[in-house]
Order: C-alpha cells, then structure tokens, then sequence
C-alpha cells in the first residue's frame, strides 16, 4: 500500500496526491486509514517531559480563583499602534497579540505553573504514542465558535493548512514537517509526525488556534487586514480602531466557561485597551486614572516616580511579583548583516566597554543584575558551569565555535570599576582591537581606513539615556556610536527590515528553550522577513545545537543542548547583554484584585490582559 502510494505520487504529482489522499480520508472508514500505534493510550494532558503535573480530574489551575467574581472593567494601555486584526500571519507584529486566548483560542491550554504543558480547551482529550509519531486530538463536543456553530475537525484541519501556508513562520516550518494530518471523524484529528525528530510538536499542535473555515477570509490572510475574527474565546471584539483603541466585551454564552482550565479566568466584562506614544505617555496615563495596571520597566521611575496623589491616597497601589521564569536576554544587539560587525574580536571589544557598575549605581539605585546567559537564571545557563561530557561531545563537531573560557565556565561580561572612566577596561578593549588590525587615525578607531561608526536605532527617552552613556564609553576608544530616535511606526518597519545597525533587543524567556529557537538564530531565519534573528546570526553550530535541543527526549538531553546553545551564542558576541531583575513591578488600581500564588513561568507577568484577575466591585458568583 506504501510503495503504491508512493508510485502514484511520482506519477500525478504531489499536489495532486495530497488532494487524492484528503478525499480518500475523508470518505474511507477508521478503519481503512493507518492504525494508531498500540502504544498510544488517551489521556488529559500533554507534557514535553514526563506526565502533567495535574490529574485529568483538575478543578482549576492553582494560579486561578475559582469563586472570582465577573464583572466590571479593565483599562489597559499599550505602547504603539496597530493596524491589522490577524495575529497568525506572517505580519502578526501588526496585529494586537491579546487577541490570542481572550477571542481566538487554541485546542489546548498551557498551564503557566509548569514549564511545558497542556490542558484541555477545545480539544477534551489526545492520544500520542511513546515515539511522538502520532497524536490525535478528540475535540469536545460542546465547543462552539461565538456565533454558536460548532467547531470541528474540518476547522481544525482549515487552520492547520492555512497556518502551514500563510502563517507565521514558526507555524509554516513546524506544520510543513507533519507527514499528514486527517479527520477520523468531526470530532476527531489525527497528524502523523513521523520522521520530525521533535518532541515538541505534539504540545505545538496542541497550542495551535483553530480558525473558523466558514469566516476565514483565505484570499486576504496574508493582508493587514481589520476585520474582526470570529473566535471562539470568553471574549468577542466589539471596537476596533486602527493604531488607536480596541475593546472586547465578554460572550455571555461562551461555551468554555465551565471547562477546568478556563476556572476562574478571563473575570472582567469588558477590557479597553487603548494606545500610547510611548512608556511616559503610559505612566502619564496611570497618575491620571486613565488605565487600571501598568508593569513598570524603568528602574529609576520605580524608584522616584511613584510618589502621585492617587497613589498617595490608595487609589493605586504598588506591587513586586516574583514569578520564577527566567530572565531571558536584552541588550545592544548587533546587525552582523552589516560589513562593520562581521569581525567578533570587534563586537567583543564594544561589549567590553558597556559600563554596567556605573550605569546600575547612578541610573537604576542598584536595582538590577548584569544579565550573563541567553537562559538566564535557569537550568539552561551555562555560565559559571564547566562544559559536561554531553555539552562538549556536541561541541567537538565545530572546533573553534565555543571559546575556551566559555566551554569552562570561567567567562563573564567585563566588569568596571564604577567610576565610569575605568582606563583598564578602555586598554584591554584597544588591545584586543589591535590586535585584530583596527588603528586610531586622529582619535578615531578605522580598519583599512574606514572608520568604525554606526547608529544606535532607539524608540525612547529611557533607552535614549543609556544609548548616549554607551556611545559615550565607545568615544573613549575611537568608536563613533550614534543613538537616533524613531517613533514606535518607523521603528517597527526598520525592525521587520532588519534596517539598523545596533539596537536594543529583547526576547522574552521560555520556560524550556525549544522551537522559538528557530527563529531566533537558525539559519533559515537569516533574511527571512520579520523573524526574531534581529542579530543576523547564522552557523552550523548555532543550526546543530538547535537540531539536538528539539530531538532531546528527556530534560537531561535538552539542559545539556541549550547550555551548548547558549556558549555558542556568548561565543559569538551577538550581544551587549544589558541587564535584570527577576521580580514584576507593577501598579494598578485599588479596586482590581489577583489570587495570592502568581504563576511560576507567565511567558508575560498575567497574559496580556490579567487573565486571572478581577474587579473588587464586582457581582460575587
């Protein structure tokens, strides 16, 4: 039967083949299609390692309150704009991202106090095999989109196919590798991932939105597009603004509304969500009683500027939370598709003259910690650990990828002397750049004759500041750095262009390093429009530690894979990494309240839109 199929294929084509093999699923019995493998057993959950954390008879989740009351309003704001309702295609950067969970949800949950797993939503139960070769989802029978049809497994089937060929580019290269996906029956989807070599794929598949066939508009997918999307969430948008305001209003007969893992979630009637110019715009906004919580990222305004009336008389309150996620990595980032950055002794040197004792004592009160891993705070660094026999086995394929100091665990970003003028920094920088051919010509730093200066692309006043310190460090020893300010349109647009030299980045942390690796540093992410690969990283060591990290079938096997990541990355001097702290500073109005336990990994302090929050002053249930 395979070779016949694989006969036909070479014959008619595969495009051909695979619209034969739909219909052929579609109007042969169960029984007739492959057999699910023996060993697959139906259970609640998902898990990357391991069982789910929660039996199949959870109530709710443990960050969740049950007996919160519904009701009320929640004011948000938001830095910038946005211009389309579509957070799935390739320009989801366009498109607000609350959208997701709130309207538009997925088959399975995540549960945000463990660091990968799933619980059931639409789907109310899955089968997958111990090889993770194939997994089926059985969708629950009540699930409904808001206009009350049902969602099936044609829906599920649409969105895949969509996704796999419009969507973002994590979707289009994780389902492009999915052997077949068919419909068992119109509860029922099963996707044969033989051959992926990803343990991560069932639990992404989990996670995919289901879209309603019927609606999709197909033909502007790939559009900035402001139609508003029939999902089948707790919440329906009722305004839509374009860069301005948007609103969602509460479905009174959502259907999930009793399902465990929506217990005690998505509490308020209505959440406005309005746009800003920038960070001060939103603290304006917050003294004047124009938003209900804002998570402070400016450690000098959480240090002096929280001294208003209306905090004064307890209309707003000030909070830390500490969650136990990692910190993720921010920093100067370098554009290695410019010529000036393709030297690593270079952007070693730049690195070294960031003054982080200084800048922390003088800018943020001592508040923050130098970040010194991509994984930071985690399992997953490397730093301070010697390379283990897993790590340097994966390694000794690329000699020269990993740094000596590094593989040992000895390195560390340079550390100052806090006077902001550290001269033995400054002569190990110069050093370094001699040695690598750069010379001072009049005060300039040049190499061939072409001297060193680029931009620095910024978005506000707060990143301006440390720019202007940084670039002033880089005079000291020849480097003409220019910090220039864009508004939140332009930045955005040179952003998705990779139109820049140097600039802040940032990626937020994942609980367990996986597939968001992809799009970070592989190298198909290189040139590919509006991937996160903001550093223009790219090497076949960076591609094989990614490549072990997905194939890794226990949590020994993936520690040692991202730690061998994460010393490729240190080793290539992508970065300037900046700096943390491992704690949510946050102030909202008095009235709106949150369980005691906040979630061990939000992948955001509360989702984006306090999830599991509620207002004091509404009807109790």
């Amino acid at each position: 039967m395979l070779r016949a199929g694989r006969a036909i294929k070479r014959m008619i084509g595969a495009a051909v083949f695979a619209a034969l093999l739909h219909a052929v699923a579609v109007l042969l019995p169960v029984s007739a299609l492959a057999d699910q493998p023996s060993s697959a057993s139906v259970t609640h959950g998902l898990a990357l390692y391991g069982e789910p954390a929660l039996p199949n008879d959870f109530a709710h989740f443990s960050y969740a309150y049950p007996h919160a009351p519904k009701g009320g309003r929640l004011r948000l704001g938001q830095r910038g704009g946005f211009a389309s309702l579509n957070p799935f295609n390739a320009r989801f950067g366009d498109a607000p991202q609350l959208i997701i969970g709130n309207v538009l949800q997925s088959l399975m949950m995540r549960s945000q106090d463990e660091p990968y797993s799933l619980y059931p939503l639409i789907a109310e139960s899955v089968e997958l095999d111990e090889a993770r070769e194939h997994v089926t989802f059985h969708l629950d029978p009540r699930a409904r989109f808001s206009d009350k049809t049902p969602i099936l497994a044609s829906d599920v089937l649409f969105s895949f196919e969509l996704l796999k060929s419009k969507g973002r580019p994590n979707h289009r290269a994780i389902f492009a590798s999915v052997t077949s996906a068919v419909a068992l029956d119109d509860h029922t989807v099963r996707f044969d991932l033989t051959g992926m070599q990803d343990r991560e794929a069932p639990l992404i598949l989990a996670a995919m939105p289901v879209l309603s066939k019927r609606t999709a508009n197909v033909a502007r997918f790939d559009d900035l597009d402001m139609t508003i999307p029939l999902g089948s969430g707790p919440y329906v948008i009722s305004e839509a603004k374009a860069g301005a305001r948007l609103v969602m209003r509460r479905d009174p007969d959502y259907w999930g509304r009793d399902i465990p893992s929506q217990s005690g979630l998505y509490n308020f009637d209505e959440i406005d969500l309005d746009y800003y110019r920038d960070e001060a715009a939103l603290f304006e906004a917050l003294k004047a009683g124009l938003i209900d919580y804002r998570e402070e990222t400016s450690a000098a305004r959480w240090s002096t500027g929280y001294n208003f009336p209306a905090l004064r008389n307890g209309a707003v309150v000030k909070e830390i939370l500490r969650p136990g996620r990692p910190t993720g990595m921010e920093g100067f980032v370098f554009n290695l598709r410019k010529a000036i950055f393709r030297d690593v002794r270079l952007r070693e040197a730049i690195a070294m003259m960031y003054d982080f004792e200084w800048i922390n004592a003088n800018f943020y009160g001592g508040l923050y910690t130098r970040t010194e891993s991509y994984f930071g705070e985690s399992d997953y660094a490397s730093t301070g650990r010697p390379a283990s026999a897993a790590e340097r086995a994966l390694l000794s394929k690329f000699p020269g990828a990993v740094r000596d100091d590094i593989l040992e665990g000895r390195w560390r970003p340079v550390q100052h002397d806090g006077s902001g003028r550290d001269r033995s920094v400054a002569k190990r920088a110069q050093a370094l750049l001699a040695d690598a051919g750069y010379v001072l010509v009049d005060g300039r730093l040049a190499k061939d004759g072409v001297p060193v200066v680029f931009e620095i692309m910024i978005r506000d006043r707060d990143e301006e500041r440390l720019a202007l310190n940084f670039a002033a460090s880089l005079k000291r020893i020849g480097i003409e750095a220019n910090p220039r300010v864009y508004d939140e349109v332009q930045y955005q647009r040179r952003r998705q262009r990779f139109e820049y030299d140097m600039m802040i980045g940032q990626w937020l942390p994942a609980a367990v390093p996986g597939q968001e690796q992809l799009n970070r540093w592989n190298a198909a992410s290189l040139d590919r429009k509006d991937s996160l690969n903001l550093a223009g990283a790219a090497s076949p060591a960076l591609d094989a530690a990614i490549a072990s990290l997905l194939a890794s079938r226990n949590s020994e096997d993936s520690i040692s894979a991202a730690r061998a990541l994460d010393r490729i990355l240190l080793s290539g001097f992508y970065f300037v990494p900046l700096q943390h702290v491992n704690a949510i500073w946050c102030a909202h109005g008095a009235a709106i309240r949150h369980p005691a336990h906040t979630p061990l990994f939000p992948m955001f302090p509360f989702g984006f839109t306090l999830e599991t929050w509620w207002s004091e002053k509404a009807r109790p249930q």
